[in-house]
């Protein structure tokens, strides 16, 4: 009876945030590329990035995403930079899969950097049927194809970010083109990709010599799915160990005071490496049923200069904008 009610929340759930197609990530911080491609080589030196969430831990079915990213300057003025990344997500029986790469311009602006950025991606959605589990045999019902059926989508979006020493902004738009993304064969369109919008700002403030303090947010919105945001506030000490809590809005009918809230880590375990964790305990209906969502990333970094990465360089927030 317990699974049976867990499935029919987790359908009702997806139908009332029917928009909200993308991820969602506790340390987006530490992704600023994967939602604004004008993020692109603003780290001065090339880095890389591994991430991977698990969602709603003890569900089966839940959502999980593993991704790898890289960013670097193209030229030596440091005015072009370029990205890339590769994205596997899952759901249920549903896998996605995305390549995306990702161009920026950048320029001096008053005391910051300004960087226009566009992105083109292509994505594989895959639906597992042969994964699917019923109270009688599957394959007793016609309506339900055996095997698997996969589509490929391609997509473009665009950005701007503009930081200073102390301070970052950005908005941006990954995923812009409304693809049907209908596994059936005929020529009704049932299901379409929806534009993700984000905004996010963040900025430094020194409270002592060795600590910083430093609030992030992130704003989502989609057309026809609630109003989205993360907040997070995070404290940095000698520039190598960081510390913070996260609160994401939303929540349901019976709990509607948020979604989760996160307790985050970070430390730079050697000049070229920093390496940080979270977990966020479920706010919704949704807690008597999994234990949290886990979340970890490696930052490995190449040239630049990697002091201070735990908060993105305090010299240039955000990254390295040392633009001739």
């Amino acid at each position: 009876m317990k699974r049976t009610f867990t499935i029919i929340y987790l359908f009702t759930s997806c139908m009332l945030a029917f928009g909200q197609q993308e991820d969602q990530f506790t340390q987006f911080m530490h992704y600023k590329l994967g939602f604004n491609p004008a993020y692109a080589g603003s780290t001065g030196g090339t880095r890389f990035t591994a991430m991977a969430r698990q969602q709603w831990i003890g569900l089966d079915g839940a959502p999980q995403s593993q991704l790898i990213t890289f960013n670097m300057a193209a030229l030596e003025s440091k005015k072009l930079g370029v990205g890339g990344s590769i994205q596997r997500q899952s759901i249920g029986v549903t896998d996605r899969y995305t390549l995306e790469g990702d161009y920026a311009y950048r320029f001096p602006l008053g005391n910051g950097y300004l960087g226009f950025g566009l992105a083109a991606s292509v994505r594989m959605i895959r639906v597992r049927y042969y994964k699917l589990r019923g109270s009688q045999p599957i394959d007793t019902d016609s309506a339900i194809p055996e095997g698997y059926q996969s589509r490929y989508v391609p997509n473009f979006g665009a950005g701007a970010y503009y930081n200073t020493e102390n301070f970052y902004i950005g908005f941006s738009a990954p995923r812009l083109l409304r693809n049907s993304i209908d596994m059936a064969d005929d020529e009704g369109v049932l299901a379409r990709e929806i534009s993700h919008f984000y905004g996010m700002t963040g900025f430094v403030i020194p409270l002592t010599d060795d600590i910083k303090m430093q609030p992030h947010l992130l704003l989502k919105y989609v057309q026809g799915a609630p109003f989205d945001a993360d907040f997070n506030l995070s404290f940095t000490y000698m520039n190598k160990f960081t510390g913070g809590l996260s609160y994401r809005i939303g929540g349901d009918k019976s709990n509607p005071i948020g979604e989760s809230i996160s307790v985050l880590a970070s430390a730079q375990v050697s000049k070229n490496i920093l390496f940080g964790l979270s977990y966020d305990y479920t706010l919704t209906s949704l807690r008597d049923y999994d234990s949290g969502s886990v979340e970890c990333f490696v930052h490995y970094i190449i040239g630049g200069e990697p002091e201070g990465e735990i908060f993105e360089n305090p010299r240039f927030f955000g990254g390295r904008s040392n633009v001739d």
